[in-house]
This record gives C-alpha cells, sequence and structure tokens, in this order.
C-alpha cells in the first residue's frame, strides 16, 4: 500500500476546507469535555473531529439525540449541518458539550430561538464534575476502614 503524501492530497480533503470556511460559532462545556461548534446551512449532517457523528458517537441514539435536541426544539434539524472539535472527557459528555455549543450558536445566529431553548434547559451549562481527591483519603470521600485498637 502506497500512501500519497503530496499536498494535492491535502487540499482536496472536503473536511478540512469546510472547516476553514465557518467560524467557530458556540462552545459548549461538561465534565472535562469542551466542544467548539459551528453550525452551517445543510442538510442535517453531523461531523464531529472530521468523522461522521453516528460513528464518533459509536451509533449510541441517546448521544444522537443529545446532539441534535437543541435543532429538535426549534423544528430546524433539516436546515444545519453541525461541525464540532471535541477534545476531553468521554461519549456522554462530549455529546452533552456539543448539544451546549449547538444551542449557543442557534442564539447567535437568531436572537429569538434563545426563548424555547432556554425553556427547555438546554442552554444551561451542567455543573458537575469529579471532586478532587484529598490526602489521607483513597478517593474524593473514600477512607480506610477506622480501626479501634
Amino acid at each position: 500500500m502506497i500512501l500519497d503524501t503530496s499536498s494535492s492530497f491535502n487540499k482536496s480533503n472536503p473536511v478540512s476546507n469546510t472547516l476553514k470556511l465557518v467560524k467557530p460559532l458556540g462552545t459548549g462545556r461538561r465534565k472535562c469535555a469542551v466542544a467548539r461548534v459551528q453550525l452551517i446551512k445543510g442538510k442535517g449532517r453531523i461531523l464531529i473531529n472530521g468523522s461522521g457523528g453516528r460513528l464518533y458517537l459509536q451509533d449510541n441514539p441517546a448521544y444522537l439525540q443529545a446532539v441534535k435536541a437543541p435543532l429538535f426544539v426549534l423544528a430546524k434539524e433539516d436546515r444545519h449541518d453541525i461541525v464540532a472539535r471535541v477534545r476531553g472527557g468521554g461519549l456522554a459528555a462530549q455529546a452533552q458539550a456539543i448539544s451546549l455549543g449547538v444551542a449557543r450558536a442557534l442564539c447567535k445566529l437568531q436572537t429569538e430561538n434563545r426563548r424555547p431553548l432556554k425553556r427547555q434547559g438546554l442552554l444551561r451549562r451542567d455543573p458537575r464534575v469529579k471532586e478532587r481527591k484529598k490526602y489521607g483519603f483513597k478517593k474524593a470521600r473514600k477512607s480506610s476502614q477506622f480501626s479501634k485498637r
């Protein structure tokens, strides 16, 4: 197998060309995951870190539904493509971070989108994060068994 490393190979990549044309519109966070989300007029496709949304989220219907939730609330699921760059966290946290980023991006596009999204709780960042480990403990709150003598 021969790999083509010429510059023409990189120029024909549609994913990188799409990312260069669009400005980042919404940022979402959940636990350690950070998502930068861009909305493009399209047919409802999802692109996460350069791969398809179904492939990246492992065909999990709950994760896919979480990503598309802001578009479903506004009945715009077939009007925008979602392009997201995500770092950190697990798949669940990344899906929720993308959802928040999409909701914020929709608010920037049109201010009247804010009220229905806020009513559904899609603009609220979930503040729960992992508690840090304390010294003298095995985990954040777990300690060794107490011995009286």
